[in-house]
């Protein structure tokens, strides 16, 4: 009898167990689900709108989901030198930690963006939060701080006059950092326990808000590769070690970040490029370039062998991931800043008004199912979680999730 209920509470763990989206796109980088119960309608008034919740100050980042709870970051205050990390229940929304920062570097940026840009990143344990004065925040799961680090002050000279974006990763027990600019510019892989410097690159001086990426693939000796996007092309590095171990020339994105599966690295480089990757630590081949898949300033989805990119005249393009060929091309509404997510067949795209697009990418052309005004501009990519989406809007944090 005791084995019976011991199971039985195990299927009940099983049962409710929460996925987790714990960095920009998700945890393997592909903006993609099978399953979240994600309606096909709702309405800011309510339906198919488990909670939503007033956020305090502004910010482009993505929230993450951890467990049960989503976090993100927002600024404001004089010059935007508040800095929020905020941690809300996935159940209902009650705030369960609120803490705030000072900015120790620049904080000037373009008015539609603030030092919330870069999204948080969280291993499990901890999160970190990273902003575009270059503060880099350490907090566990309940909101106390383990450590801070402000590399803003340490390099004064960092910075640009429109603001930073590019998103951490945390790569083992490493976080990477690009703060890339005109100034101070650089790439860091910082201890996650402890907040000391492991390694520090200098890199070109130029302005770029790409996130560098992991590959799946370990090295021989177990250890990951961490890939720095930028404007001269892509560079790998050992993560914890930071030890370039290749380069690859001809340009890539300073916008749009790359994205990584198995042993394919999708590379936003002359439209979109597909390195073959068996062996991180050496120089991968080229499987093929497609200028027509150039995914502009949103990233690259991943979903069932396809791969989808939105340009920057808002057109929807699918090809296929093994080719590259181009199979259709959808025009969509209004500019994006927030890169889409896709749920089973279903993907959901938010312009930068606001509109919700709820697109059927079932049948031989993608189409138009479901549109809804969210009422305010929409920078943040969704979450997805194994309870429903969450999104976050230029003053609010929704939950919407079909009713059960």
């Amino acid at each position: 009898m005791r084995t019976l209920l011991c199971l039985l509470c195990l299927g009940l763990v099983a049962t409710v167990a929460r996925a987790d989206w714990k960095q920009f796109r998700g945890d393997d980088t592909t903006g993609a689900v099978d399953k979240c119960p994600v309606p096909d309608k709702w309405s800011i008034d309510g339906e198919n709108i488990a909670w939503s919740v007033e956020l305090p100050g502004r910010g482009p980042s993505s929230p993450i989901l951890v467990g049960d709870k989503v976090i993100l970051t927002t600024a404001d205050g004089a010059d935007l030198q508040r800095l929020h990390v905020l941690c809300y229940s996935t159940t209902d929304g009650t705030l369960l930690w609120h803490r705030n920062f000072w900015a120790t570097g620049r904080t000037f940026c373009h008015p539609q963006t603030t030092p919330a840009a870069p999204t948080p990143v969280s291993n499990g344990k901890s999160v970190y939060a990273f902003f575009g004065s270059s503060d880099l925040v350490c907090l566990d799961l309940d909101g106390n701080l383990k450590w801070y680090r402000g590399l803003g002050h340490e390099h004064p000279k960092a910075g640009n006059d429109v603001g930073m974006a590019s998103s951490p990763i945390v790569v083992d027990d490493t976080v990477i950092v690009q703060i890339e600019n005109q100034g101070d510019s650089f790439a860091a892989g910082i201890n996650a326990e402890n907040g000391q410097t492991r390694w520090f690159l200098p890199r070109a001086e130029r302005a770029n808000w790409a996130s560098p990426i992991s590959l799946s693939v370990a090295q021989p000796d177990g250890q990951h590769v961490a890939l720095l996007q930028s404007g001269d092309g892509i560079t790998a590095v050992s993560a914890k070690e930071g030890e370039v171990l290749w380069e690859l020339g001809g340009g890539a994105s300073t916008i749009s970040t790359s994205l990584t599966t198995d042993n394919r690295a999708f590379i936003v480089s002359n439209g979109l490029t597909v390195l073959n990757i068996e062996d991180p630590s050496q120089k991968p081949e080229i499987v093929w370039e497609a200028n027509k898949l150039n995914p502009s300033s949103m990233s690259p989805i991943l979903h069932h062998g396809k791969v989808y990119t939105i340009n920057g005249a808002g057109v929807l393009n699918c090809g296929d991931a093994a080719t590259g060929d181009l199979e259709w091309a959808v025009r969509l509404k209004g500019k994006f800043w927030a890169t889409p997510v896709i749920v089973g067949d279903k993907m959901y795209a938010f312009n930068f008004d606001g509109l919700g697009m709820v697109i059927d990418l079932s049948g031989k052309k993608a189409q138009i199912v479901e549109e809804i005004d969210m009422g305010e501009n929409i920078q943040a990519t969704p979450a997805l979680g194994s309870d429903g989406m969450y999104v976050k809007g230029e003053h609010h944090l929704w939950k919407i999730a079909s009713k059960q």
